[in-house]
C-alpha cells in the first residue's frame, strides 16, 4: 500500500478504462490495465488482484440482465471452458506458454482484421465451435487472464441479441473467475491482506468504469457493438503479440 498519489491516480484511472471496456464487451481487463499496473506491483499480485476485481464486475454485469443468459450457449461452452482453465493451471505450473501466446496473438489479430475489412456478416458458427472457443478460452483465461474474446467471438456469432451477448458472457467469466479465485485460496495467495486492501481502494473506479460501460452500451445498435468488440479482439490480438515480443 505504499503508494504515492501519483501511482495511486494512475492505478484508478487504469483500471477506470479497463472497466468501461468490460462494461461494453465483457472483457479485456487484463488486457487494459495489466500493462500499466504491472509498473506497480508484481505479476503474482497483479492477476489475483484482478481477478478478485472481475469477479466482482462479472456478477455486478450479470445480477441485472441474468434473465437474458442464454442457457443452452452456457452449457455448450461450460464444461470446455473448465477443461481448458484446468489444462491451463497445469501449462503454468509445467510449460512455456511463449509459443501459445504467439500463434493465438497472430489468429486474433488475423481474425479481428478480417471481420473488419468484410462488409458482409459472416455465416453463423456451428455449435460445434464451442468444443475449441470454450477450452481455449478456459487456457487463455488461466495463462494469461484474458481468455474472453474467445467467448465474445462465439456468441457474437450465435446469438443476434447483444444483450444476451453480454449476458452469457458475464455468466462465463462469473464461472471462470470463480475456478480461478478457487485456486488463488488454496495457494494461499489471498492471505496477503496488502492485496485484498489495494483491492477495496480500487473498487470505485471499476464501479465508475462498468456504469459507463453500460451506459455506452445500451446507446449502441447491435452492428456497433459488434464492431466495436471486433476493435478490442483486434487489440487484445495486438496486446498478445507485443507481451510477446516484450516479456
Amino acid at each position: 500500500m505504499d503508494y504515492a498519489l501519483i501511482d495511486w491516480s494512475i492505478m484508478l484511472l487504469a483500471i477506470a478504462a479497463a472497466y468501461i471496456v468490460f462494461g461494453i464487451a465483457g472483457f479485456g481487463t487484463a488486457l487494459v490495465a495489466g500493462p500499466v499496473l504491472i509498473h506497480f506491483m508484481p505479476l503474482a499480485t497483479l492477476i489475483p488482484l484482478l481477478v478478485v476485481l472481475d469477479f466482482i464486475a462479472a456478477f455486478g454485469n450479470l445480477l441485472p440482465a441474468r434473465q437474458s443468459v442464454v442457457g443452452v450457449e452456457l452449457k455448450r461452452l461450460l464444461p470446455f471452458m473448465a477443461l481448458g482453465c484446468t489444462l491451463g493451471v497445469v501449462f503454468l505450473l509445467n510449460l512455456k506458454s511463449d509459443l501459445l501466446l504467439l500463434l493465438m496473438g497472430l489468429f486474433i489479430t488475423g481474425y479481428a482484421l478480417y471481420m473488419l475489412l468484410t462488409t458482409a456478416r459472416p455465416a453463423r458458427l456451428s455449435p460445434w465451435w464451442s468444443v475449441p472457443m470454450g477450452t481455449i478460452g478456459g487456457l487463455f483465461g488461466a495463462l494469461f487472464g484474458s481468455g474472453g474474446f474467445l467467448y465474445a467471438i462465439y456468441l457474437g456469432a450465435r446469438l443476434d441479441d447483444k444483450q444476451q451477448v453480454r449476458a452469457t458472457q458475464s455468466a462465463l467469466i462469473s464461472c471462470s473467475t470463480i475456478v480461478r479465485l478457487t485456486l488463488f485460496i488454496i495457494a494461499g495467495v489471498y492471505a496477503n491482506t496488502q492485496l485484498l486492501l489495494t483491492a477495496v481502494c480500487l473498487l470505485p473506479a471499476m464501479a465508475a468504469g462498468l456504469w459507463i460501460g453500460r451506459r455506452l452500451t445500451l446507446r449502441m445498435s447491435r452492428e456497433a457493438f459488434v464492431r466495436l468488440v471486433t476493435w478490442l479482439v483486434l487489440a487484445s490480438g495486438l496486446a498478445l503479440l507485443y507481451r510477446y515480443f516484450n516479456p
